[in-house]
């Protein structure tokens, strides 16, 4: 049988030693392309719902590689998973499962038929359904526990309620209640905060799957001086995951940083020179920078040095000289690099958007204006239009009118003077009307002057 392996980026690494993504904690088989790999042992790993992993023999001597659904040994019944590794490197990980004893190794009975999967698919749909009756009961037998999953045997006649608890449960009458309700045998474990984040599974603030629901499987304490060693906050809302406990991951990096901060100074010593006493502010301990400070309780003339600077200034105030600054002479401060994904400011956008608001209007403001200036002179352009009164009546009266005027500017010219009528106290003179004459003029009777359309006065 010919070995298949992957081209390309993966640079010949043999393609049984890789996991399938359907499955989880799924491990690397570095030796799967070694010769008789699969001929040293019969153990294989079997992979469950989750992160429910069992070792079986191959005592049938049956072919199987990596993907391959058996049907194993379970108490009741069997039960069916997933192949996930095979060959020497099972042995290792039975010691990291720390199993007590051989008898909980069982055997492989076959690969599974059709017959095994429809009832395997027949006892999965009804896991949701069952956690979801299997709160209710809990809840109105007045037990203090939370019921996260639940998980059938592959051929249907065993159910696993997996719960978290604070304290102790007395749940014996649970247990009556819900075989009789399933009509299946009921087993309950008890897991952690945790665990039941590794059985649901999700995604974290780094935007990847959660590690204990990927790859993890042994779970180990962290503690917050992980974090002080890290130099982060001490908020618990930002340290803690979606379990409600301190992230895994800040154990990944705890080791590297308290070796690279041994290189560091102690932050209780204050650096003397000539303009005077500085204080530790703080530190980036990766890439040995320390700010210092003028003053101790505020962030004040803050000044970056290296820290093998440092420490010659220490060494220098101990023989009791002084240098004249905190930075070397002659020597620039080592510009510290800028994370390219931190330029951009997360308001960029909105600021756009105001501007282009602000342009539209502005645009709309100048349209607006430049339209009424074109009406007004197109207004003014256009001669005026005499228009004709469509009453007759009223085109009569006016004829009248105009000859009643005529004949009193006669009688004016003959010396007669027009009765003046005397006003009353508090009376307003009466304004006299003014009309243009036929080269756009008008006239004011009382004084005789006379006016253009633009308000200019002529004698």
């Amino acid at each position: 049988m010919e070995k298949n392996f992957i081209s390309g980026g993966a640079r010949g690494i043999c393609m049984e030693g890789c996991g399938r993504g359907q499955c989880q904690l799924n491990t690397f088989d570095y030796l799967a392309d070694l010769p008789d790999n699969t001929t040293v042992t019969d153990l294989v790993e079997v992979q469950f719902k989750n992160t429910r992993k069992g070792y079986y023999h191959n005592i049938n001597k049956l072919d199987l590689v990596k993907g391959d659904i058996v049907a194993v040994e379970a108490s009741p019944g069997h039960d069916i998973g997933m192949v996930t590794m095979t060959g020497r490197l099972v042995e290792l990980q039975i010691k990291k499962a720390n199993l007590k004893s051989a008898d909980d190794i069982r055997n492989i009975y076959r690969k599974a038929k059709p017959v095994d999967m429809e009832k395997y698919e027949e006892a999965k749909a009804k896991e949701h359904d069952t956690m979801i009756k299997s709160r209710q009961i809990a809840k109105d037998l007045g037990l203090e526990m939370k019921i996260g999953d639940v998980e059938y045997q592959g051929d249907g006649n065993k159910a696993i309620f997996y719960y978290i608890a604070d304290g102790r449960v007395d749940f014996r009458q649970l247990i009556k209640v819900l075989a009789e309700e399933f009509r299946v045998r009921i087993e309950m474990k008890q897991i952690g905060a945790r665990q039941e984040a590794g059985r649901i599974g999700g995604f974290g603030p780094c935007g990847r799957e959660l590690c204990c629901a990927t790859w993890m499987k042994n779970f180990v304490s962290v503690s917050t001086s992980a974090a002080r060693f890290q130099d982060l906050s001490l908020n618990p809302q930002k340290l803690a995951g979606q379990c409600a406990k301190l992230k895994c991951c800040m154990n990944y990096e705890a080791d590297q940083y308290v070796e690279a901060s041994r290189k560091l100074p102690s932050r209780e010593i204050s650096l003397r020179v000539a303009d005077g006493e500085f204080f530790y502010f703080k530190a980036d301990i990766l890439s040995g920078m320390i700010t210092y400070s003028s003053d101790k309780r505020i962030a004040a003339n803050l000044t970056t040095i290296t820290a093998e600077r440092a420490k010659e200034i220490i060494m220098m105030n101990r023989k009791g000289e002084e240098p004249e600054s905190l930075e070397e002479e002659g020597k620039p401060v080592p510009v510290k690099p800028v994370d390219l994904a931190t330029q951009d400011d997360l308001n960029r956008f909105d600021s756009k958007k105001k501007k282009k608001k602000k342009k539209h209007n502005s645009n709309r403001i100048d349209a607006e204006g430049s339209k009424g200036k074109e009406a007004e002179q197109n207004k003014n352009d256009k001669p005026q239009e005499r228009k004709e009164p469509k009453n007759p009546e009223s085109s009569q009266k006016n004829k009248e009118h105009k000859q009643d005027e005529q004949s009193e500017k006669r009688e004016r010219k003959d010396g007669e003077q027009p009765e003046k009528r005397e006003r009353k106290d508090g009376e307003q003179p009466e304004k006299r009307e003014r009309r243009p004459n036929q080269n756009g003029e008008r006239r004011d009777r009382h004084h005789g002057h006379r006016h253009n359309n633009h308000g200019e006065k002529h004698d």
